[in-house]
């Protein structure tokens, strides 16, 4: 991955580097500060609702957060290419904590019969996250495939992840509220865990790149 990066840097000029690695670290700081919103309302209305898929996705935030931190961390550095790897690594950890987290606790809820509450909130925030997260993420696995990064497109997937994490926990809320399919909760958490190991691999691998 090393080589392939450094040749997606160098295939650029460095008026343009410069450009790229300054609009990946203001993507990178809005995804943070979102997300760091996003976090603690996800995580305090799932332990108030009992809802594992809430939890989850609240806990998906904080990945996310990790996650461009490390991408800033990296392009504070006057050559980022140096730190691809170790960025793209730190990214998949990141998404293996979260994947085991979140398991233990859905296999939990289901074992134990656990039912969470209905949660407004929980509804609103999905919502909000289907409207907003697919264009983040657009703008930055586009900015990861021209500057040739890993780790800048791993730090975009993971934004279309929390997209796709949205509509599994508004299917998985909506369930419970409306139906009363409370177990509908803990498997669209095992969803959300599934997800993460698959995108913790790529990162780890400094898969994707070049991909959509």
């Amino acid at each position: 991955m090393t080589t392939s990066t450094n040749r997606g840097f160098a295939l650029l000029t460095p008026e343009r580097r410069a450009t790229l690695a300054r609009r990946a670290q203001l993507l990178a700081g809005a995804s943070v500060v979102y997300n760091v919103v996003e976090a603690v309302v996800a995580i305090a209305a799932g332990r108030v609702a009992g809802s594992a898929a809430l939890v989850g996705f609240g806990l998906d935030s904080t990945v996310e957060v990790a996650s461009g931190l490390i991408i800033l961390w990296q392009f504070r550095h006057p050559l980022p290419e140096t730190r691809e790897r170790l960025a793209g690594r730190l990214i998949g950890l990141s998404f293996f904590a979260l994947a085991l987290y979140v398991t233990y606790e859905s296999v939990s809820a289901l074992l134990a019969g656990t039912r969470p509450d209905s949660s407004t909130v929980g509804i609103v925030l999905a919502v909000l996250s289907l409207l907003i997260m697919p264009v983040l993420s657009w703008a930055q696995r586009r900015t990861g495939r021209e500057l040739g990064s890993g780790a800048v497109h791993a730090d975009g997937t993971q934004t279309l992840l929390c997209t796709y994490l949205s509509a599994v926990l508004l299917v998985g809320l909506l369930a419970n509220s409306l139906l009363g399919w409370w177990w509908l909760d803990a498997v669209a958490a095992l969803v959300i865990a599934a997800v993460a190991v698959r995108e913790g691999l790529e990162a780890w691998r400094g898969e994707g790149c070049c991909g959509d």
